[in-house]
């Protein structure tokens, strides 16, 4: 395979560069929500000072909450499988919910406070409120540490060794903006970057097993396995701006190289079920996860528009997970 090639443009010609099409489209209709929310009727009701922030944090974006916060709820509930449910769950499931809320918004507002200049250049993200102007990078950062600080309240109420486990996040957090500058990989990084709440829930509920572990790396996979799908909205504008993305590595084996990840991820899950006894039900969770993901490369293969779609599908893919391994505990 060959390695695709970086732009050898400089940060000064980038900057001169013309921004694309559709982000001067967007500004000249003085478009209030980015081209990629999910929510832009809800996005653009709340009140001008409160807008850019709900943007920022993603608010708009759930699918993301979605994709953090069903990873650690399915570690809950698998570790239970050896255990039983314990009425402390429902406890730690809020704790959870608050986590994922809060620490995902945090880190988008951080990864746009990075990457502001390359998102002007990028006609799905020229409208969030940093390049468009609608927050200065001061008000950015207080809002970071707003967020920041009812996490910490959250963080507080966990047991001591899943707050030590949650603060091994905190490096690949600050680093994840950066590593799209510096490697091929970065979706790698997320996946080990977003998950880790799987590590944090199983602290908080026993301990981190080798199970834990299995189901922590399926998930990682996954996650790169649909960042390299929603990657492939941006390939032109990456490729013009230098951002280095799996769904550029692959190009035409994209599909392919997603797929494989998938495969990866069902075999982690199902080593995991088999470390922790949860048959059959946790098996037959696998397999419908499995049949899901061939059901993204059936729609990809298809048609590349189905990108953001096949994307967002993939909180169902979670859902199923969640399910299997309740169920699996309960029973």
């Amino acid at each position: 395979m060959n390695e695709p090639t970086t732009p050898s443009t400089s940060p000064e010609t980038q900057e001169a560069a013309p921004r694309p099409e559709a982000a001067q489209n967007a500004e000249s209709t003085g478009a209030k929500a980015p081209a990629d929310s999910a929510l832009p009727g809800w996005l653009t009701s709340l009140p001008d000072t409160l807008r850019p922030y709900a943007a920022l944090a993603r608010l708009d974006r759930p699918i993301g909450t979605w994709l953090v916060m069903l990873p650690a709820l399915a570690s809950l509930a698998y570790t239970r499988m050896e255990t039983g449910f314990a009425w402390i769950d429902i406890w730690w499931d809020v704790l959870i919910i608050v986590g994922a809320v809060t620490m995902r918004g945090a880190a988008c507002t951080w990864n746009d406070i990075t990457d502001r200049d390359f998102d002007s250049a990028v006609a799905r993200t020229a409208n969030r409120p940093l390049p468009a102007g609608d927050v200065t990078v001061t008000q950015a950062y207080v809002f970071l540490g707003i967020q920041v600080a009812i996490a910490f309240i959250a963080w507080i109420c966990i047991p001591t060794d899943a707050k030590i486990v949650s603060l091994l996040a905190l490096p690949l957090i600050a680093a994840y903006p950066f590593m799209k500058r510096v490697t091929w990989w970065p979706q790698v990084w997320l996946g080990f970057t977003i998950n880790w709440g799987v590590l944090v829930a199983a602290a908080m509920a026993t301990h981190v097993s080798f199970g834990s572990i299995l189901l922590y790396l399926g998930f990682a996979a996954w996650t790169v396995g649909y960042d390299t799908i929603y990657a492939m909205q941006d390939r032109d504008d990456d490729a013009l701006i230098g951002v280095r993305s799996t769904a550029r590595l692959l190009g035409e084996q994209t599909i392919l190289g997603a797929f494989c990840f998938y495969l990866a991820a069902t075999a982690f899950f199902g080593g995991a079920v088999a470390a922790n006894g949860g048959m059959p039900l946790g098996v037959l969770a696998v397999i419908s996860f499995f049949g899901h993901a061939i059901w993204q490369v059936y729609k990809m293969n298809k048609d590349d528009d189905h990108a953001l779609m096949v994307f967002k599908s993939n909180a169902w893919a979670a859902l199923i997970l969640v399910a299997g391994y309740t169920l699996s505990a309960i029973v």
